[in-house]
């Protein structure tokens, strides 16, 4: 009986430069930071809601 072998899987990744390394970290930094912005000072009170207690359950302060 053969023995089922499983077929050889090479990937190849590109390597990444300095400069998109930046930019992305960049992107995602504003991003959060746009979302806290938002959750914190939203008038919609579902949303500051959700976020205050989500700060607490971290043990984060937040007054």
């Amino acid at each position: 009986m053969p023995v089922p072998t499983r077929p050889h899987v090479t990937s190849i990744v590109a390597p990444v430069s300095l400069s998109q390394r930046i930019v992305v970290a960049v992107s995602a930094t504003l991003l959060g930071l746009c979302l806290v912005y938002f959750a914190g000072f939203s008038h919609i009170e579902a949303v500051h809601n959700a976020a205050h207690d989500t700060r607490h359950s971290a043990a984060f302060p937040c007054h």
